[in-house]
């Protein structure tokens, strides 16, 4: 015990280098991989652009003196100041996205179409005639990253931001009675045809492939032959466009869907930063 303290007394009265060497930042570190202010489109949800800038997140990241060790509750993690100023953020942004959320309750969608959501996804049902056609979508990843460029180079200082549209691909899968096999369409909506108004009618979502899947199982077989539209002849493409019309999958039933996605995406958005919020806080 005598000998510690000895040393840490002579480590006390040394005196500092002139020159303290100094820590290159290598390309792995995560500080450098920090995006610059203002790279952020004005659209992206991120913690970076929603604080105000890099201002707040350099700060928000700043070591604090005393705070490495500091323990708020009884849960024995870390709390320090900046875990405080990032909790009181998200409750801040909470707030704000619950005022603009347009939707408390998920939409329906017309038609006699049943909802079943499970997390992020979500599957529409429909029973016609001996047949069950299911339309399967999932939200991560549904907001197109052009818009927010376009938006950015278009809007004009004083006007509002437009709202963020959630433009999903889903998957379309007509089942017959006491069949084997299910026809599957994988179905996008194309980004230059979504958000345009007043212009001659166009299908707004179109078929990107076609294929037949054993029915009653969830995992679908690669071997089975896969027909994609891009080659496929137009009169055969009109035909299955019409054969999906007929069943309830129209334009119509394109843009309720758009209307349903934007709100569980929104949805799942807040309840995201409630449970980061709870994450931070050690709740």
């Amino acid at each position: 015990m005598l000998l510690a303290r000895a040393l840490r007394a002579a480590a006390a009265l040394r005196p500092p280098p002139r020159h303290p060497p100094r820590r290159l930042l290598s390309s792995s570190s995560p500080r450098a991989l920090l995006p610059p202010p203002g790279a952020v489109p004005p659209l992206a949800r991120s913690l970076w652009q929603l604080g105000g800038g890099g201002g707040w997140r350099t700060a928000l990241l700043r070591p604090r003196r005393g705070s490495a060790g500091g323990v708020s509750c009884g849960c024995g993690g870390l709390h320090t100041e900046g875990d405080k100023a990032f909790a009181q953020f998200l409750t801040d942004e909470i707030k704000e996205e619950k005022k603009i959320q347009k939707h408390k309750s998920l939409p329906k969608v017309s038609g006699g179409w049943e909802l079943e959501v499970h997390g992020t996804e979500a599957r529409l049902v429909r029973k016609i005639a001996g047949e069950k056609i299911t339309v399967t979508f999932n939200i991560n990843n549904s907001i197109p990253p052009s818009a927010e460029d376009e938006t950015q180079e278009e809007q004009k200082p004083d006007e509002q931001e437009p709202d963020l549209t959630s433009t999903p691909n889903f998957v379309v899968e007509v089942i017959k009675d006491d069949t084997k096999q299910t026809l599957v369409l994988d179905c996008h909506y194309p980004e230059d045809e979504v958000g345009h108004e007043g212009e001659e009618e166009s299908d707004i979502f179109t078929i990107r492939e076609v294929s037949f899947q054993p029915t009653g199982e969830s995992d679908w077989k690669d071997t089975n032959y896969t027909l994609n539209t891009d080659s496929l002849d137009w009169a055969l493409y009109d035909h299955l466009m019409d054969f999906l019309a007929d069943r309830g999958v129209d334009n119509t039933f394109a843009d309720e869907l758009i209307e349903l996605s934007t709100a569980l995406e929104h949805q799942e958005y807040i309840k995201f930063l409630e449970d980061l919020k709870s994450f931070v806080k050690c709740q």
